[in-house]
């Protein structure tokens, strides 16, 4: 299997779904609980990463095993279409989830019990993402699934595997972690969003009853535009409540490329032309982000 393979396999191009998040919330607790633990952060980042491209390549395994479509799995299926042995790949998924639960067990040990029970709430979600008689994919809920998995659990992980000394498991901390969050949950489930929208016609084919199927393309396209400017102004409701540093304005950088790609895929729905608008807004948006926490980073360092 060739190196372009593997990362076409794994979905490698959205794998800034998994990093970001992690990253914000690396920030939170830093900067709102003024906690951070490293080593530990380092391994719960290895960790994540390994277990998403299971989950990622899980996903394509799944679909290709399932779909009565001759065209897609052999055209569409990266595995079909690369002739890639489904022995090689269940090898593969086990080398990446062994190593994932063994560093899960071992966090477990050093931080408590509540990382093991989100943890299996993760797993649980990624499995039945994409297996089982009704995957979450393959209904109007995937979305919310995928965005909340990764766009909000992985936050919720990050800050309490920095600050599970101090953590409390209060309506108010968990709120504002959420707040935090929520940017990365609207782009993330956005990324979601924008594949069914490209694939609507295969979908329907496959019998795979996303909420496209219920809303139709076109105010499909008009949600997930919405979507977008919803999660720039929740960056500005999180600075206004304190939740963000005033440095997030930086936000406003990527804004005018933000708005190119919205027009980008607005105007024409294609897999493999428009699609990526939507990882490029997530990409965009979260450096936006993190250019203002190392702007705070940089100035609380000299201050």
């Amino acid at each position: 299997m060739s190196l372009s393979t593997f990362l076409e396999l794994v979905e490698f191009k959205a794998k800034s779904a998994s990093v970001f998040p992690f990253i914000v919330g690396l920030f939170f607790s830093w900067y709102f609980l003024n906690s951070t633990n490293p080593i530990y952060a380092i391994l719960f980042f290895i960790a994540m990463f390994l277990f998403n491209m299971f989950v990622d390549i899980w996903d394509n395994y799944n679909d290709y095993q399932h779909s009565d479509q001759e065209d897609f799995k052999k055209g569409t299926n990266v595995i079909g279409r690369k002739h890639i042995s489904l022995n090689l790949l269940r090898t593969i998924m086990s080398l990446m989830f062994i190593p994932s639960a063994l560093i899960g067990i071992y966090l477990t040990y050093e931080v408590g019990l509540p990382l093991l029970w989100m943890g299996l709430f993760c797993f649980l979600i990624g499995l039945l993402y994409a297996a089982g008689p009704l995957p979450i994919s393959n209904t109007p809920f995937g979305e919310l699934a995928s965005g909340f998995t990764m766009g909000v659990m992985i936050v919720v992980i990050s800050v309490y595997i920095n600050s599970y000394q101090i953590f409390t498991w209060t309506p108010h901390l968990l709120w504002h972690i959420f707040l935090a969050a929520s940017p990365e949950f609207v782009w993330i489930g956005n990324i979601m969003f924008a594949n069914n929208i490209c694939d609507a016609q295969e979908d329907e084919k496959n019998h795979r009853h996303t909420i496209v199927h219920y809303l139709g393309v076109k105010h499909s396209v008009l949600l997930w535009n919405i979507a977008n400017i919803l999660a720039i102004l929740l960056v500005f409701l999180a600075i206004y409540i304190n939740v963000y540093p005033i440095t997030l304005i930086s936000i406003l950088l990527p804004l005018p490329f933000i708005i190119k790609q919205m027009k980008l895929f607005t105007h024409e729905q294609i897999k493999v032309k428009t699609f990526v608008c939507s990882v490029k807004i997530l990409i965009s948006g979260s450096l936006g982000l993190c250019l203002g926490f190392l702007i705070y980073w940089i100035y609380s360092f000299f201050a």
